[in-house]
């Protein structure tokens, strides 16, 4: 796994992936997010995450109902910590505050608690975008967007253009 205190290349947009796109990406090798998964190999997307959105990933990666051999668990993993930073916290703003977000501008919360780390994460890393297929989360995406925040979608919502 890459780890890094913040690291942030400005050459790079940094994005969030939540658990469903990681299945998507590295577990299906779903079409809809090949785009993001190619910017992600060729270094030009930074992908970022932090210690519990890890442990949720590893967590849904054992779920029965995936059917997930032990080699495939393990090649989903090592995709995973090829392509996403694992933060430190160093570099994450404990008050959530994004660069451009107008002052005061409160993050939105998730009816999904399982769900605002994603958020939290996306805010405090600096993230141009959080990348998810939750419904609950995408319902958030005007709101992030007009506060100035970070864009929410679905990586085939994703042009691939910094």
């Amino acid at each position: 796994m890459r780890s890094s205190p913040s690291g942030r290349r400005p050459d790079r947009m940094r994005v969030v992936l939540d658990t469903n796109v990681c299945l998507d990406a590295f577990v299906f090798d779903d079409p809809r997010a090949a785009t993001l998964v190619a910017a992600l190999a060729a270094g030009t997307v930074e992908a970022v995450t932090r210690v519990d959105c890890r442990d949720e990933w590893l967590g849904v990666l054992a779920y029965p109902a995936l059917k997930l051999d032990e080699a495939q668990r393990e090649e989903a993993v090592s995709r995973f910590d090829r392509l996403v930073t694992l933060l430190d916290g160093s570099g994450l703003d404990e008050a959530g505050a994004t660069p451009g977000a107008s002052p005061g501008v409160a993050l939105p919360r998730c009816r999904d608690p399982d769900d605002q780390k994603f958020l939290e994460l996306a805010a405090a890393s600096g993230a141009s975008v959080l990348f998810s297929r939750d419904a609950e989360v995408l319902r958030l995406a005007r709101r992030t967007a007009r506060d100035g925040l970070f864009a929410i979608m679905k990586p085939e919502e994703w042009s691939g253009v910094l």
